[in-house]
């Protein structure tokens, strides 16, 4: 049977008036779905108990809880979720900090980009998570409603399972409440449907970039040689109707490869005339690769001659590598037994 939650409004609307409801019963549904006190099908009070039992008989409600979790030393919890249809598995990341709390979702169960960094790139293409179950892994924590920053960085590429990140960001912020501002959703750069996405909508942009320079770009990230880095910084130079949206570009420095003067001074070059953060991230190793994480020292002279050459960098605190949650090492296992 087909799942309610991770239905949209206008979905949820649709479902009312083909059983002859009222438009009305859409928007009952729309929140007894997304806005607490979450209910079952059954405990919906102001939908009548005929009603009630048609769709109990249509429908199941859909919303997955977390199979196993795991907390880090630094008070970061992953949980891993898997579907009762395929046993496909995909994490989620809750990090707490002073000042906030922040989610990261997956958008798929494993990933095709082949990025030689990344654990959920061994686990090949998977699929692609339905809106239901990327909402799960936001509202069926026990810390929901303390969380006040969502990124869309964990297992698998945004921009190709687009509709459904869509769909699920419609929610979130129209239903939910949650402000664009506070949502990021990070991407390696898929054109077209970049251009798609940033029409759709105005939450945050991370681009991962890793390197100025197309053909070493390309040993990190093969789909540099499908949509280059350079035609997707054109693309957004362009949009003077993105020039409020904050970009964030991902840069993970390697030792000896991609944290030299030579890769900021050629950063700075290729991000002139656009408003963008460098988020300087530590490599969390993985196993299989002779990449090397760039000292401290280097990567500290890294983002003091990017700030020289006008454009503000930050180097991002790994969270969670203790229990595999930091980026890049996320692949869907269970806590050992």
């Amino acid at each position: 049977m087909t799942s309610l939650y991770g239905l949209t409004p206008k979905q949820l609307s649709e479902v009312a008036e083909s059983l002859g409801w009222p438009r009305f019963t859409g928007t009952q549904l729309t929140q007894w779905l997304y806005q607490p006190p979450f209910a079952e099908i059954q405990d919906m009070s102001n939908i009548s108990k005929a009603r009630r039992e048609l769709l109990l008989s249509m429908f199941t409600l859909g919303r997955l809880s977390p199979k196993d979790s795991r907390v880090s030393r630094d008070g970061t919890r992953k949980y891993l979720f898997e579907s009762p249809e395929d046993s496909a598995v995909f994490e989620s990341v809750s990090i707490p900090d002073q000042q906030r709390h922040t989610l990261c979702l997956s958008s798929q169960s494993g990933c095709k980009r082949g990025c030689t960094f990344c654990m959920t790139a061994r686990l090949g293409a998977g699929r692609n998570l339905s809106v239901g179950e990327i909402l799960s892994q936001y509202q069926s924590i026990p810390e929901h409603a303390q969380i006040s920053n969502i990124v869309f960085m964990g297992m698998g590429e945004p921009l190709d399972n687009l509709d459904n990140t869509v769909a699920a960001l419609e929610i979130l912020t129209k239903v939910c409440g949650l402000s664009t501002r506070r949502i990021t959703v990070s991407t390696i750069g898929i054109l077209p449907k970049l251009e798609q996405f940033l029409d759709a909508t105005t939450v945050r942009l991370a681009l991962s970039l890793h390197s100025p320079f197309p053909r070493e770009r390309e040993t990190f990230l093969p789909t540099e040689k499908l949509h280059p880095a350079r035609d997707i910084l054109a693309l957004l130079r362009d949009r003077r109707e993105d020039k409020r949206r904050r970009i964030t570009i991902e840069y993970i420095p390697f030792a000896g490869l991609n944290d030299s003067p030579k890769h900021a001074h050629e950063l700075v070059k290729i991000l002139k005339g656009l408003m963008v953060r460098v988020n300087l991230i530590p490599w969390n190793a993985i196993p299989g690769t002779t990449l090397q994480s760039s000292d401290p020292r280097r990567v500290e002279a890294f983002r003091a001659e990017l700030e020289r050459g006008g454009v503000p960098a930050t180097i991002r605190v790994s969270r969670g590598p203790d229990i595999e949650a930091a980026c890049g090492m996320l692949a869907g296992e269970r806590t050992p037994s």
